[in-house]
């Protein structure tokens, strides 16, 4: 049997990974400035992620959603007191895909209606449901049809509200700093906007943070910068530090009952322990301020290279747009300099997602690199 040959590889094969770098079976070393999809939060194999899990899987591991498990409780009285939503609710799922399906899934409920309201560029994920509301025509297949979707231009509140006046919307989703389109920021004003024409029609308003949560953008979830709150919050990729988790946190103004939502591994132990350990970690370390203080150490510096036209983004999720060609600076970092970046749909973007632990000396690693292949 062979893989499905779905993904372009990197060439690089990591046998081994530790803090802000990854090593292949030579030894070469790799400095990750990608965090494999943002996925890398707290840095590969912390020693107290490490002890964390492993203590747990010695004691249990697993178990189904059928019993008590007060590791869940735990993490999620310390997500309410580390993220400022202390007083709604959590519902554990495995990734940021099955996040957004639930949290399209609970609005519908709520407001027994079909109708989503999206944004042009976003990616909400690869599923049935987060895909009918990502605008990418190719990832689509003809399956992918059950949800009223209505695309929108993003940071235009215009159309928002002419859509919510044609009536039958449950929801509006959109991203904390939309990733995958290669770091485009909703504006304050925008997000404010959204809040108040979300509560004036009645509809629920979804914050996607799966990529730009858990402190990624110097605040625990970007929209927080703007000074809301969400009716739903879906979360995945750091909050687990590798370790697969997601969830969703609902306004309390939502009613549970038996049978609603359901999962078999979301919530499972060692997925608790895991995700317990990076909130332990991001509080003890600080790395909310070492994401705001280096991502404007970088975007300051970078700024400073005259072929990179415009930095966005905040913290430690930042696009760099590059005249010329992005992608062959992105090969150039990785081949010669052992750097990972990230790509997106625009070839002339580079994505910066590393772990939230990474040092000043590190930043200065990538920025000479660039310099280097860019002048």
């Amino acid at each position: 049997m062979k893989l499905f040959d779905v993904y372009p590889l990197f060439q690089v094969e990591p046998v081994k990974a530790q803090g802000a770098y990854l090593y292949d079976k030579e030894g070469t070393e790799y400095l990750d400035f990608y965090g494999g999809h943002a996925v890398i939060s707290v840095g590969h194999s912390h020693p107290y992620y490490v002890e964390k899990i492993t203590n747990q899987l010695n004691n249990i591991g697993f178990y189904s959603n059928s019993v008590i498990n007060n590791l869940q409780v735990e993490f999620a009285e310390k997500l309410g007191k580390v993220s400022g939503y202390d007083n709604y609710s959590l519902f554990f799922c495995n990734s940021g895909a099955e996040a957004v399906e639930n949290a399209l899934k609970v609005a519908s409920f709520k407001t027994a209606n079909s109708k989503i309201l999206a944004f042009q560029k976003g990616f909400h994920g690869r599923t049935s449901g987060a895909l009918q509301v990502t605008d990418g025509p190719k990832l689509k297949s003809e399956f992918n049809g059950a949800i009223n979707t209505k695309y929108l231009p993003l940071n235009n509140l215009n159309a928002v509200s002419e859509a919510l006046s044609e009536g039958d919307v449950a929801g509006i989703i959109v991203e904390g700093i939309q990733g995958v389109a290669g770091i485009i920021e909703p504006t304050s004003e925008f997000l404010q906007g959204l809040r108040d024409l979300a509560d004036k029609y009645g509809v629920v308003l979804i914050l996607d943070e799966v990529q730009s949560g858990f402190g990624r953008s110097g605040d625990f979830f970007a929209h927080q910068a703007s000074g809301i709150q969400a009716d739903i919050v879906t979360m995945a990729k750091g909050m687990g530090n590798g370790f697969p988790i997601g969830g969703i946190i609902i306004n309390p103004k939502f009613e549970a009952s038996y049978g609603l939502l359901g999962t078999t591994f979301g919530g499972n132990h060692l997925a608790c322990a895991a995700a317990t350990a990076v909130l332990d970690i991001i509080e003890q370390e600080n790395l909310l301020d070492n994401a705001k203080s280096l991502g404007s150490y970088l975007t300051e510096e970078l700024s400073k290279i005259k072929a990179i036209e415009k930095i966005t983004g905040r913290g430690l999720m930042l696009g760099l747009v590059v005249k010329g060609d992005g992608k062959a600076l992105r090969s150039a970092l990785l081949t010669k300099h052992k750097i990972f970046t990230g790509g997106c749909g625009n070839p002339n973007i580079l994505r910066l997602l590393p772990p939230m632990n990474i040092t000043k000396k590190e930043c200065d690693l990538l920025i000479n690199a660039i310099k280097t292949e860019l002048g």
